[in-house]
């Protein structure tokens, strides 16, 4: 009947799309947060399979899921606006876990909540926004939404960010994480500065500092660093340093970032080699990002989500094109320890996704993981189609 009802609530609010547009109210009255109002209605039917060789005895998992998020985008009156939606999780075949005992795991459980609701002022290149908000900054290594999973991260926060010429302001402090699943969910003193310049002939700079604290442990992660990215005409370069400081109790630790990236255009499509370390404090800790788009980093395997204590070298040959529409990616990572060098295991990502008009986008993806001298081999499968309006 949950079903049912969100695809009767998506349809309806398309329906109702050209009424919301017929109203007359003028632009400086604050009707106009109505009458301009747009639906928000975005869905995603994906099937995930996942296949781990470990020693818990599970059968691979296959899972069909619907992901719905349905809400309202308020017009602009005077540089104010918000929106709300919901999202939710439905399962049509829950062959995992945590929706079934037996087998192996896909992040995806069934769950409705309100993903967003927030409001928005922006002016002469100033924004502010408060409320449940995605934030997602630079390339999302050390914040983002983890868009892949159908419940994404959001964020309770306040925002702020300024835009003058080549140069970007933007600072945010949190006071909850919603995570992807509810057990990630944390009361959190966050705050996020990040500044970027882009007048740069070779390329645009930006410095960071994500100053993270836990309110029920009080356990503090503060990341200060910078990154550098730029491109020529057949050459892309990119360099991320960043220091982390912990005090978890009486553990103190310290552990460096480093990632580098060089690319070229190769005929129609364009190659990179590149090297990521999250660094080890002697064995002790290794280096944490999170409140990051995990996935999109070290594998779609997602066997390194959290660091070890003895850090991780990712080394990789990524080659991106596109064919008559479609996106082709094509990955191969190589893993090590950063403190003791041990072999991690390799793994091998694919990726074939094509919109079809402004409405859909289909899409296959795959990873095989095979493990080194610790892990267990891993196969995955996504085949996704999406529609929003």
């Amino acid at each position: 009947m949950q079903k049912k009802t969100l695809l009767t609530a998506a349809i309806t609010l398309a329906s109702t799309q050209g009424l919301l547009y017929t109203s007359s109210a003028q632009a400086d009255s604050p009707m106009v947060l109505l009458d301009q109002a747009k639906p928000i209605a975005n869905l995603n039917l994906r099937y995930e399979s996942n296949d781990t060789d470990d020693a818990t005895g599970n059968s691979p998992a296959k899972a069909i899921t619907l992901r719905s998020r349905l809400g309202v985008q308020f017009g602009d009156y005077q540089g104010l606006t918000g929106l709300f939606e919901i999202e939710d999780v439905q399962a049509f075949r829950d062959a995992y876990a945590p929706e079934s005992k037996g087998f192996d795991a896909v992040a995806d459980p069934e769950n409705t909540e309100f993903n967003r609701a927030q409001l928005q002022y922006s002016r002469d290149g100033f924004s502010a926004i408060v409320g449940r908000q995605r934030i997602i900054l630079d390339n999302a290594r050390f914040v983002g939404n983890v868009g892949w999973r159908q419940n994404e991260q959001t964020f309770d926060a306040a925002r702020l960010s300024s835009k003058m010429d080549d140069l970007t302001v933007q600072y945010a402090y949190i006071d909850q994480v919603n995570g992807i699943l509810r057990r990630f969910d944390a009361n959190v003193t966050d705050h996020l500065i990040n500044v970027s310049y882009s007048g740069l002939t070779a390329g645009t700079i930006t410095a960071f500092g994500y100053l993270l604290e836990n309110d029920d442990t009080e356990a503090t992660d503060d990341t200060l660093g910078f990154s550098f990215k730029g491109k020529t005409s057949k050459i892309l370069y990119s360099a991320t340093y960043a220091q982390q400081s912990v005090e978890n109790g009486a553990n103190e630790f310290d552990a460096t970032y480093l990632a580098l990236e060089l690319g070229a255009a190769v005929g129609p499509a364009k190659v990179f080699l590149g090297q990521e370390t999250l660094g080890s404090d002697g064995g002790d800790y290794g280096f944490q990002t999170a409140l990051a788009t995990k996935h999109a980093f070290n594998g779609w395997a997602d066997k390194f989500l959290k660091t070890s204590d003895e850090g991780l070298v990712d080394t990789y040959l990524k080659a991106v094109a596109k064919v008559q529409g479609v996106k082709l990616l094509g990955m191969y990572h190589t893993y090590e320890t950063d403190d003791g060098g041990d072999d991690l295991g390799s793994e091998l990502n694919l990726l074939a996704a094509k919109k079809i008009n402004k409405n859909f986008t289909t899409g296959l993806k795959y990873a095989s993981y095979s493990k080194g001298d610790t892990g267990a081999d891993t196969d995955k499968l996504w085949i996704w189609v999406s529609a929003k309006l």
